[in-house]
């Protein structure tokens, strides 16, 4: 419960920060009371954090928000060619009777909101879990390294290292399931090894002897490195998404 109340709290407080210098005082404070007052009704009474924050992703950034009713403040608040005089009710006072839906333009409702959600979802894991979030990185460090001909340190080489790093960074979470530690800190080395001999073998063709597949394990083991590690990544960011 709280932590769903915090999102929201989070979400307005970004809105109002935004506003500050671009609307005026009372214009601000009625902002984000609508605003706060429109989330409340999208969230429906739920305190699960994983449903508020998709409805903040529905929202989207809170600067947008801020530069539409800034928008729509001028518009409403300019005199028009048929009525030369200042406008009157809402517009005089610079407020709007109703915060109006977020809508996404020329992106599919789909794509907007898990794009917004894994943004949103994005931050939170970055400011509250740190250490998933280098587990992360360290990975994805692992996989960039390999293209590398770096000088091995003792007999390893360096992406073995990073992902011996991230390796114990994921499976010291308690974030994740065992399940989930084993195989994102797994697939890169179940790439490198199985993938290595199933893609090396295939491409040893007719050509017989354990030199040539040799030779052609270590030519594609390493992509396949890469390509276990970039599964791992994915693979642990969405079951933060699920728990988050």
């Amino acid at each position: 419960m709280e932590r769903a109340d915090q999102l929201i709290l989070n979400y307005v407080s970004k809105a109002a920060d935004a506003a500050y210098g671009v609307l005026r005082p009372e214009q601000r404070l009625d902002f984000t009371r609508r605003l706060r007052a429109r989330i409340e009704e999208e969230r429906g009474g739920s305190q699960n954090a994983r449903d508020v924050a998709r409805v903040l992703a529905r929202f989207g950034d809170p600067a947008a928000l801020v530069e539409r009713e800034a928008r729509r403040l001028a518009d409403a608040s300019a005199p028009s060619p048929a009525s030369p005089g200042a406008g009157t009710g809402a517009a005089r006072s610079g407020t709007t009777a109703a915060f109006p839906r977020a809508v996404d333009d020329a992106v599919p409702p789909g794509v907007a909101h898990y794009r917004r959600a894994a943004r949103t979802v994005t931050r939170t894991v970055v400011k509250d879990r740190p250490r998933e979030a280098a587990a992360l990185v360290v990975l994805v460090v692992a996989a960039l390294l390999v293209p590398f001909d770096l000088p091995a340190v003792a007999i390893f080489r360096p992406p073995a290292i990073a992902w011996g790093v991230a390796a114990a960074l994921v499976m010291s979470s308690e974030t994740w399931t065992l399940r989930d530690r084993l195989i994102g800190a797994g697939a890169p080395m179940l790439g490198y090894t199985a993938g290595g001999v199933v893609v090396g073998g295939l491409r040893v063709g007719d050509r017989p002897g354990l030199e040539a597949f040799v030779r052609e394990f270590f030519n594609t083991s390493g992509i396949m490195f890469m390509i276990g590690a970039g599964a791992g990544v994915c693979w642990l960011f969405l079951r933060l998404l699920d728990r988050d």
